[in-house]
């Protein structure tokens, strides 16, 4: 019951904002309680799961083999509770921006934000391929009108880049590799072993992986990565949205889910060519990171950062260690708050000052220290640098890399990690240590809600390094699932 209400919830909360689309503040109210209700729920989930209790749901089955159902497993669960608790943070941080900025269509962006929740949970508890791929559609096209949500001109060019890729992927590339995978094996299931070993081996194991990997085009692993930074164009909650809550994380997961779940570990080892799955993601680790160097808005310089990150999740799950797919897994909680801490500074920068440019930011650390305090927080855990739980994560990436013996791994990981102190350390020297271009330089931070909203995020940047236990349990268990493939 808990399950099926975990996945309804979000639906509901929509039907109550469109109405109370006339009034602002029992709207946004809605918008609040559902998201508490939806985070406690997904804490007796977890509870319950933790303790033993097993949980799943058929909506129905369309073939033999083919049903609408959901079950809970550990990814999904850490997944579920990384959406739970930042739709809750985020709402709240979208109320004080959209309200702070005089932002048109609220009730819209409010009602679709829901559905791409809903969306995100039904991916997270999918029990085979073919729900995850009904959920990841519906979450694409939710997404669109977020992206597109400023009407003008380049705001419906970036949307055509973002449908038209994350479309073109999933149709073109992951619908094949489901249907192929089904016709060899009778079934969509995931299974703790995976399912493809006794039906698939040779070359075909890498080609099929590849139109997985590459058809998950949420991950963002080059050359389908451009939908990303396009849709910088969207106001800065779905920027979060798009970055730590949902997208892009939805994307990561179902890289690591069908690594072990569909693959598994042994059968990916064996198949000849399997390295070009390491290439693809460390040049995507490199790449972005490099591009993020050149860029001078401070939201394209957050969006390349992601892309290059992501495939750090990536990274971990292709290199076929179970030490590494525990680094993979942490690495989506850790990005997560770090990246959407980050954003958040972004977006407060911006309604506070409506600058953009990192070039405009010298001295802005003592104008707005609250702000700045929590970008730096978000950006030593995307540097991997303690006190931040980006550390920890890092380093059981590198760890696995040493266990699999990947030397391009384990250079991969330094180089990006000093590549990533590149683009972030100038941001926060010059917040810190360069005179502010208009003198004096008068304290003044976003609106609270929103303030708080990036306090909360940034502290759990830091509380998830200091104890990181909860986190560990789930990630530990996703470890043991990979090591019995």
């Amino acid at each position: 019951m808990t399950l099926q209400l975990t996945l309804l919830l979000p639906l509901l909360v929509m039907v109550g904002i469109a109405l109370c689309r006339r009034n602002p503040d029992a709207r946004d109210a809605i918008t609040l309680v559902g998201a508490s209700v939806q985070l406690i729920l997904m804490l007796q989930l977890y509870q319950g799961y933790m303790a033993g209790d097993s949980a799943s749901l058929v909506w129905f089955e369309l073939l033999p083999g083919l049903a609408m159902s959901f079950e809970l497993e550990p990814l999904g669960v850490l997944f579920a509770l990384i959406i739970g608790f930042l739709w809750l943070i985020t709402s709240l941080y979208a109320i004080g921006y959209m309200r702070g900025n005089g932002e048109s269509h609220q009730t819209r962006f409010y009602m679709l934000f829901a559905l791409a929740i809903s969306a995100a949970l039904g991916i997270a508890f999918s029990a085979n391929l073919f729900t995850l791929f009904v959920f990841y559609e519906v979450l694409t096209l939710s997404t669109f009108p977020l992206v597109t949500h400023k009407g003008n001109e380049n705001a419906m060019k970036a949307g055509r880049v973002y449908l038209g890729i994350l479309l073109f992927t999933s149709v073109g590339l992951l619908l094949p590799a489901i249907i192929w995978t089904w016709m060899l094996t009778g079934t969509t299931d995931f299974a703790s072993a995976g399912i493809l070993a006794e039906h698939l081996d040779g070359p075909l194991v890498t080609v099929l992986a590849l139109m997985f990997l590459l058809g998950i085009g949420k991950a963002a692993v080059m050359p389908v990565h451009r939908w990303l930074p396009a849709a910088m164009v969207a106001p800065t909650p779905v920027s979060a949205l798009l970055h730590a809550v949902a997208v892009v994380k939805a994307g990561v997961f179902c890289v690591i889910k069908v690594v072990v779940y569909v693959f598994g570990l042994e059968l990916l080892q064996q198949a000849p060519g399997s390295e070009i799955l390491l290439y693809l993601a460390g040049f995507t680790v490199i790449s972005a990171s490099v591009v993020a160097l050149r860029q001078d808005n401070l939201k394209r310089r957050l969006a390349f950062s992601t892309i290059g990150q992501l495939s750090y999740v990536v990274l971990g799950a292709v290199m076929l260690a179970p030490i590494s797919i525990l680094g993979a897994s942490l690495h989506i909680a850790a990005h997560a708050f770090g990246k959407i801490t980050l954003f958040f500074a972004a977006g407060s920068i911006y309604t506070a000052t409506k600058k953009t440019e990192i070039s405009q930011l010298n001295g802005i650390g003592h104008q707005m220290p609250i702000t700045m305090a929590a970008f730096t927080i978000g950006s030593l855990s995307m540097i991997g640098l303690p006190p931040a739980v980006g550390f920890i994560s890092k380093w059981y990436l590198l760890m696995g890399a040493i266990e699999a013996e990947q030397q391009l791994a384990i250079v991969v990981i330094l180089l990006s990690t000093l590549l990533n102190a590149a683009y972030f350390v100038p941001v926060i020297y010059a917040a810190y240590f360069k005179p502010a271009d208009t003198m004096p330089a008068v304290r003044k931070e976003a609106p609270t809600v929103m303030v708080t909203a990036l306090g909360i995020t940034a502290a759990m940047t830091l509380l998830l390094f200091a104890f990181p236990n909860r986190l560990f349990e789930l990630a530990e268990q996703i470890r043991l699932v990979a090591a019995l493939s």
